[in-house]
């Protein structure tokens, strides 16, 4: 007798996961080469820098130094009035008081890394009290991670429960899901992770952790957009997009701009919801936009 097939699985067969690895690098081959020098301009640059999510999770990271952090952020408003400032400050839940109390900048969002990040090994009620925690104490959007184990084993059930709990705590506040591309091996794989979590509840589906190699490529990103694409022409639903992780040089932003752009289109060109997930990259943009290296941030 047949096993009946979960409601998970049956939303997969709503999509086309069988995807060929080949394909799809060829496919990103052709778009990097065709298309991103017409995106190579001072307005994408501009753009970018608005899109990026200024992030610090290390081990090293202390009161003071967030705090430091943050007023970089604040500075940069008085310092570049025409410039669009970042779009978030990232870090770890520890530190969400201190980013909510001391930024200054409108429009600049608090996210938090929840959820046991970045493994996401942890029983659920620990995940769910360092959630609500870090909402408590001024997170504006909250960053976790699939638990990339069970998704790996099959367990498609555990993998949704977990997020659609957790985003019932987010509530109305976003909650971006970090699928941690770079372990799930193959594009169909990352096909069903990023269907499994906009099915589950994510307002963003995230590339990575950054603390994984590799983290964000953009044949990862590619497969990434076309589920999204795909889920928004099935229910209406718009998910956002966030590249994190290994985006070190401005072609790398210019790249996962280029991708998204040519498989969602114009509609997700803003900062709503197209976000990169780095730091380093704020100086290099920066840099390229005044025409001068700049060590602002």
């Amino acid at each position: 007798m047949m096993e009946e097939k979960s409601k998970y699985e049956q939303a997969l067969d709503l999509y086309n996961t069988k995807l060929s690895d080949e394909e799809v690098k060829a496919k990103v081959a052709e778009i990097i080469e065709k298309k991103v020098p017409e995106n190579d301009t001072l307005a994408v640059k501009r753009f970018l820098m608005g899109s990026v999510e200024l992030t610090t999770l290390k081990t090293t990271d202390s009161e003071e130094s967030v705090l430091k952090f943050t007023e970089r952020v604040n500075a940069f408003e008085d310092a570049y009035p025409d410039l669009p400032h970042v779009a978030t400050i990232c870090v770890y839940p520890c530190f969400a008081s201190i980013v909510s109390q001391s930024l200054e900048v409108e429009g600049v969002e608090v996210a938090c890394v929840s959820g046991s990040f970045p493994s996401s090994q942890a029983v659920m009620e620990v995940k769910t009290v360092e959630t609500a925690l870090a909402l408590r104490d001024g997170a504006t959007e909250i960053d976790i991670v699939m638990s990339v184990g069970k998704f790996l084993s099959g367990d498609y059930e555990s993998v949704c429960d977990e997020i659609g709990e957790l985003k019932a705590i987010c509530g109305q506040k976003k909650m971006k899901v970090i699928l941690e591309t770079g372990l799930l091996g193959t594009a169909e794989n990352i096909k069903k992770a990023s269907l499994l979590a906009m099915y589950a509840g994510a307002d963003y589906i995230k590339t990575s952790t950054g603390k994984e190699k590799p983290a964000a490529t953009p044949e990862a990103a590619y497969v990434m957009c076309q589920a999204i694409k795909e889920y928004y022409d099935k229910t209406g639903i718009q998910i956002g997009f966030k590249p994190a992780g290994g985006l070190n040089t401005v072609h790398d932003a210019l790249v996962y701009y280029t991708i998204v752009k040519e498989v969602l289109g114009e509609q997700w060109l803003t900062n709503q919801w197209l976000r990169l997930g780095t730091s380093r990259l704020a100086n290099l943009l920066l840099s390229e936009v005044l025409g001068t290296e700049t060590k602002f941030f």
